[in-house]
């Protein structure tokens, strides 16, 4: 494999870097009983280090949906990427979107803990993605 540009593996390395701090957020927030912020968070880490994959593979866009969309068509479908993973993220979309606009969302702590387990284990599977 051909070596990267220095800027491309700069800004693969700041998104990456995005979404090891938002595990760290969503940390400090549970703690302190945030959840629907913690929620959020959850959802970003994720959106972080799909921005990684895309700037490693040249996609571009400012959309979520479709950025999780070529992560499934890309990453899911051919086989490259456990297809929970895709279930992971665009659960935790919704659940974003649900906690950003809905007017009485509201996340069990349990809930809270379990999509950050999944936030974890996603980013991880990401990072080990790109180092391949």
């Amino acid at each position: 494999m051909e070596s990267m540009p220095e800027r491309k593996m700069d800004l693969i390395q700041l998104r990456l870097k995005q979404a090891r701090e938002a595990i760290a957020d969503v940390d400090f927030l549970i703690q302190n009983d945030r959840m629907i912020l913690a929620i959020n968070r959850i959802y970003y880490g994720m959106f972080y280090s799909l921005l990684a994959l895309a700037i490693q593979y040249d996609f571009k866009t400012s959309k979520h949906a479709q950025l999780i969309g070529w992560f499934n068509k890309e990453f899911v479908k051919n086989k490259k990427i456990e297809p929970r993973f895709s279930k992971m993220v665009q659960s935790a979309f919704n659940a974003r979107s649900d906690g950003d606009y809905g007017v009485f969302s509201e996340f069990s702590k349990e809930e809270v803990l379990i999509r950050f387990e999944e936030m974890k284990e996603f980013i991880v599977e990401i990072e080990n993605y790109i180092s391949k």
